[in-house]
C-alpha cells in the first residue's frame, strides 16, 4: 500500500482481529498497566466483531485495488474512493459472485474505509476537499435503478426445517451437532455469529424449552446481554436435539457447537459462522432442495417467517429476534398479509 506506514499500521491494527493492543492507540505515557489494560478492552468492544471482521476484508480488497493502480489507499482522496466505489457498482464488474455489488454492500465498503482512516488519525475522504464529489457518487449509486437484484435466499421454515432434520439418519458425532444446531438456530432466531457463540454457561432449562443468554451481539453492542426462550415442541425438538448432542460428544462446559476435525474427532474449538452457512446448504441438498437457495441466514429467516404465517403478534416476533425496529421485521409478514383476507377469496 502507498501511505504513511506508521498510520498504515494503525489502522491494520485496529480493523485486525479484535485485540486492540497499547500500540495502536496513542494512549498518554504514564497510564499503568492496569489502566492501559481496561481501557484496551472496552477499545476492542467498540464494534462488534462481526463488523470488524467485514471491515478488515473490505479494506484489504481497498487496498489491494489501489496498488494496482497505483493510487494512495491511506490517505485516499475522495476522487479515488468514488472511483472504487462506483466500480464495484458498475453493470459488468466482477467481484466475488460476479454482479455488481448490493448498494448496503457498497456502503459498508465506504464505511470501512472512513473507519480505517480515522483509525489512522487521517481525515477520511469523506470529509477531506473534494469529498462533494464521492458525495454525489454515492447518491448516485443509491438512486440507481437494478434490472438484476439478486434472488432472496429462502428461508428454512418449520417443513423445510423438519426435512432437513429428518433426512440426517447417521449417527455420528457430526450427525447430532447438525440436528442440534439446525434445530436450535431456527428455533432461537439466532443470528449465525450468535449461534457459534453460545456456551454451556449460557444455557438453562426450563420445562417450556431452553433459555440461552447471549451476552454481545448485533443488536446489543453495549453488551448489556439479551435472553432467548428457545420453545420446545414435537416437531423442531431443539431440547431434544440439543440434550443427545452434548451427551454424546461428552460435552459439559465450553462452546456448545464445536469444530470437528476432518476425522469427525471433536475439538474445544467453537464452529464458525461460515460453518453453519455450510451445514444448512449440506443438509438443505440432502433434503432435496437445492441448495444455492439457502444460506446460513435461512435459519433466522425460516423461524420469522413461520411466526408471521401464524399471525404471531409483531411486537412478540420483535422480542425474540432481537431486531431494533418493526421495520425490518416488515418483510417477513408483508407476503404472508398480502393473501390473508385476500379481496378475491370470495370468488376465486
Amino acid at each position: 500500500m502507498i501511505g504513511d506506514d506508521a498510520a498504515e499500521r494503525r489502522a491494520l491494527l485496529a480493523i485486525g482481529p479484535i485485540d486492540l493492543s497499547p500500540a495502536s492507540i496513542d494512549l498518554a505515557p504514564d497510564l499503568n498497566q492496569s489502566d492501559r489494560a481496561r481501557v484496551d478492552h472496552f477499545l476492542a468492544r467498540a464494534s462488534a466483531d462481526a463488523t470488524l471482521r467485514a471491515y478488515r476484508s473490505d479494506w484489504r480488497l481497498f487496498t489491494t485495488w489501489c496498488d494496482t493502480r497505483g493510487y494512495a489507499s491511506l490517505p485516499a482522496s475522495p476522487i479515488v474512493t468514488a472511483a472504487f466505489l462506483s466500480e464495484l457498482a458498475r453493470d459488468g464488474s466482477t467481484h466475488s459472485n460476479g454482479r455488481p455489488l448490493s448498494k448496503s454492500s457498497i456502503g459498508r465498503r465506504l464505511a470501512a474505509i472512513v473507519f480505517a482512516h480515522r483509525a489512522a488519525e487521517l481525515e477520511p475522504p469523506t470529509v477531506q476537499a473534494g469529498a462533494a464529489a464521492l458525495d454525489r457518487v454515492m447518491r448516485g449509486i443509491r438512486n440507481a435503478k437494478r434490472s438484476d437484484r439478486p434472488a432472496k435466499k429462502r428461508p428454512a421454515d418449520s417443513d423445510v426445517l423438519r426435512d432437513m432434520v429428518r433426512h440426517i439418519t447417521g449417527s455420528a458425532l457430526i450427525d447430532y451437532r447438525d440436528r442440534a444446531l439446525l434445530s436450535i438456530g431456527m428455533m432461537g432466531a439466532f443470528r449465525r455469529s450468535e449461534l457459534v457463540a453460545i456456551d454451556i454457561a449460557d444455557v438453562a432449562e426450563d420445562p417450556r424449552g431452553l433459555l440461552v443468554t447471549i451476552p454481545f451481539s448485533k443488536g446489543d453492542q453495549e453488551g448489556k446481554g439479551q435472553s432467548v426462550a428457545v420453545l420446545d415442541g414435537r416437531r423442531m425438538e431443539p431440547v431434544r436435539h440439543y440434550r443427545a448432542w452434548l451427551e454424546v460428544a461428552g460435552i459439559t462446559e465450553g462452546p456448545v457447537f464445536r469444530r470437528l476435525t476432518p476425522h469427525g474427532r471433536l475439538t474445544e474449538k467453537p464452529v464458525s459462522p461460515q460453518t453453519v452457512a455450510l451445514v444448512v446448504k449440506a443438509r438443505a441438498a440432502a433434503a432435496g432442495y437445492d441448495p444455492a437457495l439457502f444460506s446460513g441466514h435461512s435459519l433466522r429467516a425460516g423461524f420469522l417467517t413461520e411466526a408471521g404465517r401464524h399471525g404471531a403478534n409483531l411486537f412478540k416476533m420483535k422480542e425474540h429476534s432481537r431486531h431494533k425496529s418493526l421495520e425490518m421485521l416488515s418483510e417477513y409478514v408483508r407476503d404472508q398479509e398480502a393473501f390473508r383476507n385476500h379481496a378475491g377469496e370470495g370468488f376465486a
